[in-house]
């Protein structure tokens, strides 16, 4: 079976990245995650490097991610028992929706409340730790031709003025000549860090990144000069330090939630086409009626191969329990958990 789409290198560089990123960093504990950042950028690959004992207590927290709000609530609440609307730190929004959220943090336990009166007080129920050390997003393109390498210059321009992550790769895969593409990626922005994968899946780092400063304030650009202009005419706005520290970390709480497994929950393993084979360095979905590797767009129940398995797979535990599509969901979903660990 082949690999014919984006798709299926960007689940390879994700396994890759899991288990090998990168040779200079070689240890470095890491979660990975796919198609995760912000309301105007999402990247294609996402790696988090954690703290080892800082990700053990965010564990304790749960597998669901902490989303902003919560997160404003947790990271804010006092050692002893405090209105919340002392306590913690004044919203952006109306104060309702804060009490709306302390009642969401304490159905999951992770926060204490208790009732003085009419007042709702809160109180720590453990603390929420320091647990994210550096994140890593990659942008994968494995046929770069001219017009992607000016798309992606572009975009790489921007992740660099903001400095939210704290480098900028690019994925692509090996040409067969050897020439165009080294031409085309000497183009981009110098700051962002070039890897290469050849038909083996060796990663080859062709040029380290620049750390970005992710503790500063950066600098988000809302145009780009008109094709033929004489001068730059960028717009730009600047971004606080604060806002850029709190989307960064929720970014990081949800690739924890989320992994780069998640495929799954779109895709149908309860086809009986549905495969896993091995991608080197971790498991990918195939298709044994196309005979190759299918894109998550293609694997739903209105793909003309589809398959459902019979009910008496799903029954008395027969021949696995609960199907070979419930496997494999149990499987990824097993691995998942266990890079949270």
């Amino acid at each position: 079976m082949t690999v014919g789409h984006e798709f299926g290198f960007e689940l390879r560089v994700c396994a890759w990245a899991e288990a090998c990123w990168r040779p200079e960093r070689d240890g470095a504990p890491r979660i990975v995650a796919r198609q995760l950042g912000t309301k105007r950028r999402r990247w294609d690959t996402i790696v988090v490097e954690v703290d080892p004992e800082g990700l053990r207590r965010r564990a304790q927290f749960g597998a669901q991610r902490l989303d902003a709000d919560l997160l404003h609530v947790v990271r804010h609440a006092p050692t002893d028992w405090a209105f919340y609307r002392d306590a913690l730190p004044t919203p952006e929004y109306p104060w309702r929706y804060v009490r709306e959220v302390v009642h969401r943090a304490s159905d999951r336990g992770i926060l204490e409340t208790r009732r003085d009166g009419n007042k709702i007080e809160i109180r720590r129920a453990m603390a929420y730790p320091e647990w994210v050390r550096r994140i890593v997003a990659i942008e994968n393109k494995p046929d770069l031709d001219a017009s992607a390498a000016d798309a992606l210059t572009t975009q790489l321009r921007r992740d660099v003025a903001l400095g939210l992550a704290d480098e900028v790769w690019v994925a692509t895969a090996d040409d067969a000549a050897g020439g165009v593409q080294r031409a085309l990626l000497a183009d981009l922005p110098v700051e962002a860090g070039i890897l290469v994968f050849d038909d083996d899946w060796t990663a080859t780092v062709e040029w380290l990144p620049h750390g970005l400063a992710t503790a500063a304030s950066g600098t988000r650009l809302t145009s780009r000069p008109a094709d033929g202009a004489d001068r730059p005419a960028t717009g730009f706005e600047y971004v606080d330090a604060d806002w850029k520290a709190h989307t960064r970390l929720a970014i990081a709480e949800r690739a924890f939630e989320r992994g780069w497994r998640s495929y799954v929950d779109t895709m149908r393993p309860d086809c009986r086409q549905f495969r896993l084979v091995d991608g080197a360095h971790g498991y990918v979905p195939a298709c044994a009626a196309k005979a190759r590797e299918q894109s998550a767009a293609e694997c739903g129940g209105s793909c003309a191969d589809y398959e459902p398995e019979p009910p008496g797979w799903r029954q008395h535990g027969w021949p696995i329990e609960g199907g070979p599509g419930a496997t494999v969901q149990a499987v990824l979903a097993d691995r998942r958990q266990r890079r949270r660990e």
